[in-house]
């Protein structure tokens, strides 16, 4: 499909933005990219599409005066509500998503992931499953490169492996995944969806548009979609009845044994769980159990999810910096087989901390409370649990030491995201692991 001599504004400059704008500038259209900020890495990033010839607006949130455009293209980090969509929207130009807008350009099946937790793992790990049974796929979207700047690539792939966020899925229209797999639910991201029930349907919207020839994987147990497509498949690794279960440390396909969980490197039933949704999503395309198998066993889980930094004076320190919701902090608890001493807290974007009490009081000996919910801990898992307020992360490592025993685990896992004190969940995680590595050679 041509977009010559159509003009098309591209809403946020972030990575979305950036490969939406390629690819439209690929297909023929004149374009322009608006974003309603100024920083110094927006700077950077408007001066080097300049050079390539694209316009590119700061610091606006208006239409290009006396210009008119045939469509816009919304990075998913921008709320469809916001100043600058709402403009274009009442200056008649249409909206749609750097998803919809990608997937409108092209003709390659897509494995689709959502879920409140675990969608890179699974991604990483679908990626994984179907390169190693000869479908050629990278892992795009929520996670890895952009699915726009993908499909700009012209990449020789044969399935395309996407993880979509429900900011990403609440601009859809006509995007539909051969194959979408729904990890879980759980309460995130209030500080942008209006309520539970907005961010639950925005991400069921990864359903909408499926055709009974259509294969949808969701977790057994969990809230989820009433109208998936007819052809679905179920795992869980805590309950019977699951297509895909865990039995006696082996994933099961109907009573099957399929994969020995422990000849791979990941640990914990959150990841076994991770695992059986990517083989589900590798058979519902043909692939077969023993080259999933060795991919499987081969992979290694991504940075700041459950891993080990280093062990000192007989602590195991864990980095869980990706844990920014509390699903995903209840989670990491319950998959430790001992009490831990907890590292949590970060930027307040309005979730209910109460609801882990019980399980907190249980699964920990002493909690370390960082960032805007220092006071909100003490006061949701007071009674239960020792919970000390330290002023930086790297207060809180060394606090650790003093509050935890040998054979103990200290784990970061904030159980929120953390702008308010760093650049992004990674940045958090290195913060820890550097702050661990002093302890081990102080200066």
């Amino acid at each position: 499909m041509t977009l010559a001599g159509q003009s098309i504004a591209v809403l946020g400059l972030g990575a979305s933005g950036r490969g939406a704008a390629r690819l439209a500038r690929q297909l023929g259209a004149e374009v322009v990219v608006f974003d309603s900020g100024s920083s110094e890495a927006l700077q950077a990033a408007a001066h080097a599409l300049r050079a390539d010839g694209t316009p590119v607006e700061l610091g606006t949130v208006q239409p290009t005066p006396g210009r008119s455009f045939d469509l816009a293209v919304l990075s998913p980090g921008i709320d469809p509500s916001w100043e600058l969509p709402r403009n274009f929207l009442a200056a008649g130009v249409p909206v749609i998503g750097e998803i919809e807008f990608a997937w409108q350009h092209q003709d390659r099946p897509v494995v689709a992931i959502t879920g409140t937790n675990g969608k890179s793992t699974t991604t990483e790990l679908v990626a994984r499953v179907l390169n190693a049974g000869g479908l050629r796929t990278l892992p795009s979207g929520n996670h890895g490169r952009a699915f726009s700047d993908v499909v700009a690539a012209g990449e020789p792939l044969d399935v395309q492996t996407i993880e979509v966020s429900s900011f990403q899925l609440e601009t859809i229209a006509a995007f539909r995944p051969a194959v979408a797999l729904w990890m879980n639910f759980a309460p995130d991201h209030l500080d942008r969806h209006p309520s539970l029930d907005a961010y639950f349907d925005a991400k069921a919207r990864i359903f909408e548009n499926q055709t009974d020839g259509d294969t949808a994987i969701v977790k057994l147990e969990d809230r989820r979609p009433a109208t998936p497509p007819e052809r679905t498949v179920t795992f869980s690794a805590h309950s019977e009845g699951a297509d895909y279960g865990l039995v006696d440390g082996w994933i099961t396909f109907q009573g099957e044994r399929v994969l020995d969980f422990g000849s791979t490197r990941l640990r914990g039933r959150h990841n076994a769980e991770n695992l059986m949704a990517a083989l589900a999503a590798g058979r519902a395309l043909g692939l077969g159990w023993e080259v999933m198998a060795e991919a499987a066993r081969d992979y290694r889980a991504p940075r700041h999810r459950c891993e080990l930094v280093a062990v000192v004076e007989g602590r195991e320190f864990i980095n869980d910096s990706k844990a920014t919701n509390l699903h995903a902090l209840e989670s990491c608890l319950r998959a430790l087989p001992e009490p831990v001493v907890l590292i949590a807290g970060g930027k307040d974007k309005g979730l209910d901390f109460a609801p882990l009490r019980e399980l907190v009081a249980r699964m920990t000996t002493h909690v370390l409370a960082i960032g805007q919910l220092r006071s909100h801990l003490d006061a949701a898992w007071a009674g239960s649990v020792t919970v000390e307020s330290c002023d930086s992360l790297e207060e809180a490592v060394a606090r650790s030491l003093a509050v935890s025993r040998p054979g103990q685990v200290v784990l970061l896992s904030p159980g929120t995201s953390s702008f308010d004190m760093f650049t992004g969940y990674e940045d958090r995680g290195e913060r820890f692991v550097a702050a661990v590595h002093r302890l081990l050679s102080p200066v």
